[in-house]
């Protein structure tokens, strides 16, 4: 899986500061722009962080191309409804079995990869299905109906746009230990980029057990130590 910035919200960690402050000045927002690339109040983030008050973070937003994830995986992906989707179509786009470079067809988890007779199922299952999409499209059958017998773990490419106040929705749901692991890498690739961009409004995204406590009715049981630990040093 491979996770690309395309674009954002210029100066994102000044404009919600300045939109924050707009509610308690007589000044414009664009004065109170230009105080915030000098003074940037970091204890002011922390404090609507805090208290819950996230509307102001709806003014940024951040747009990611996303390849090489899973349908599996995406059809989690856009349960997330606050996000703009745009995902590449097999209606139009003919499918092709080539596991010969990063750009697999088919993603294979590692549970089933380190199993070589798991892996042997799985491979023979993939050709055999890849063989009758082609059966199909050769007889004349519209790719749109052809790619019914693709396997459900199919790659594919997305454009994905979410504002910041969803992005800490996500990242505290899909950063979880319990989240699929696919999607969990998904998100830990997307905050890395993230923080790069804007290191105060997402200084205290992710998963409860860091920032307050796990809200999952069964806990893991294995708290994260901090957030480098999530993101840095866990790649699944």
């Amino acid at each position: 899986m491979r996770v690309f910035l395309l674009s954002h919200t210029p100066e994102p960690d000044a404009i919600v500061a300045a939109a924050a402050r707009i509610c308690y000045s007589d000044i414009s927002a664009q004065d109170l722009l230009k105080t915030e690339e000098n003074i940037l109040s970091e204890k002011l983030l922390g404090s609507l962080f805090r208290s819950g008050h996230l509307s102001t973070f709806e003014h940024v937003s951040f747009t990611f191309a996303v390849d090489g994830l899973s349908r599996v995986a995406s059809h989690q992906l856009v349960r997330h409804r606050l996000a703009s989707f745009s995902q590449q179509s097999q209606r139009y786009v003919k499918m092709s079995l080539d596991n010969s470079s990063d750009d697999s067809s088919v993603i294979i988890p590692d549970s089933i990869k380190k199993n070589p007779e798991a892996l042997e199922i799985f491979e023979s299952q993939v050709k055999s299905s890849y063989a009758a999409y082609e059966k199909m499209l050769e007889l004349g059958i519209a790719k749109e109906d052809a790619r019914f017998i693709l396997p459900h773990g199919n790659s594919t490419r997305l454009v994905v746009t979410m504002n910041a106040r969803e992005l800490h929705h996500f990242f505290e749901l899909r950063l979880c230990r319990r989240a699929q692991w696919e999607i969990h890498e998904l998100a830990r690739q997307m905050l890395v980029l993230c923080r790069e961009k804007a290191p105060v409004l997402f200084a205290k995204a992710g998963p409860g057990c860091i920032f307050g406590s796990c809200h999952e009715s069964r806990s893991c049981g294995r708290k994260y130590e901090s957030m480098e630990d999530l993101l840095f040093a866990e790649k699944n």
